[in-house]
């Protein structure tokens, strides 16, 4: 609430103006039930060190139980699974009743230089092995959401997926956890005995940071909020802190909902007329927009944003 004093001097006119001012979510988020669900990609479990990885999955598995069985999506990254032991975190989190979804074979990004059928095939692989459990939903996410350089080529994939049966499984709360992620690990590296809960704190910060700007983005864009999509990996930062990430959202007033109850919503039917095409739902609404022009960072989240805080930290 602003305090305005009687000596302020400003005129009626001038408070209407200040007032108006104010963006729609700082009022408007207010009354609003805030979502949002979670979706975890890659599965890259073999890149969690030892002593980590041995319970990683458990880790993660854990407090979605405790946040009264919560239900997460799986974009899995098909080569990361491709064993024993990748088929069995598959299994498990089917049968916990998550959702699994296609994030391509081998994680190559749809670049300029990619061919549309090549990058076709390598989702189609995915998909041959995602059918193969109980938890799969036909929801397809592109590394690195980069959804094409050129009209053509986003289009040629839009209509690909729509062939196969396929939506896309967008993000609306995009973030770099996998560089805090990389940082935490490099550090183990060199200092095996380092406190990993050093990184519980920016972590979380980092994560609530990204959530209010893309929600604010929504309200400017849309004039609401939406459930959102957060998307974290399957990584050894949230092995440790997803937990820690479930409550933070809980103090904030936010709440957990399943994937597949937010992948329900009308927003994810949308295909915004961007190129290069990709980034958040929402970011890519408000582009397509074109009132923001100068105002949305390309990409969205990358290292460089995330450097210098981390340096700061001595982290």
């Amino acid at each position: 609430m602003l305090a305005i004093s009687n000596e302020s001097g400003r005129t009626r006119r001038e408070l209407i103006a200040l007032a108006a001012a104010i963006p729609m979510s700082a009022s408007a988020a207010g009354k609003s039930r805030r979502e949002f669900a979670i979706t975890i990609d890659d599965v890259a479990w073999q890149a969690i060190p030892q002593p980590y990885r041995e319970n990683a999955s458990e880790r993660l598995l854990r407090p979605l139980r405790e946040q009264g069985h919560l239900h997460a999506a799986l974009f899995v990254t098909g080569r990361n699974v491709d064993s024993p032991e990748g088929h069995s975190v598959l299994e498990r989190w089917s049968r916990e009743g998550h959702l699994l979804a296609n994030h391509t074979w081998s994680h190559r990004v749809y670049g300029a230089s990619m061919d549309p059928a090549e990058f076709a095939a390598d989702m189609l692989r995915c998909d041959k092995l995602m059918r193969s459990f109980p938890g799969f939903r036909p929801l397809f996410r592109f590394p690195a959401l980069e959804e094409g350089s050129t009209r053509q080529r986003r289009d040629w994939m839009r209509a690909h997926l729509r062939e196969h049966g396929y939506r896309n499984g967008h993000v609306t709360i995009d973030a770099s956890d996998w560089y805090y992620d990389q940082r935490l690990r490099a550090r183990l590296q060199k200092e095996p005995g380092f406190d990993v809960n050093r990184f519980r704190a920016p972590y979380l910060g980092h994560i609530w940071n990204r959530a209010v700007y893309y929600d604010d983005l929504a309200f400017r864009v849309l004039g609401r909020t939406v459930p959102h999509t957060l998307l974290i990996h399957f990584n050894l930062l949230n092995s440790l802190f997803l937990g820690d990430l479930l409550k933070m959202f809980r103090s904030k007033g936010w709440h957990a909902i399943d994937a597949a109850k937010a992948f329900e919503n009308e927003v994810f039917q949308r295909e915004p007329d961007t190129v290069p095409a990709g980034e958040s739902l929402i970011w890519a609404l408000a582009k397509e927009t074109r009132r923001y022009d100068g105002q949305l960072r390309y990409p969205a989240e990358d290292e460089p944003y995330e450097r210098p805080i981390l340096d700061a930290l001595g982290l």
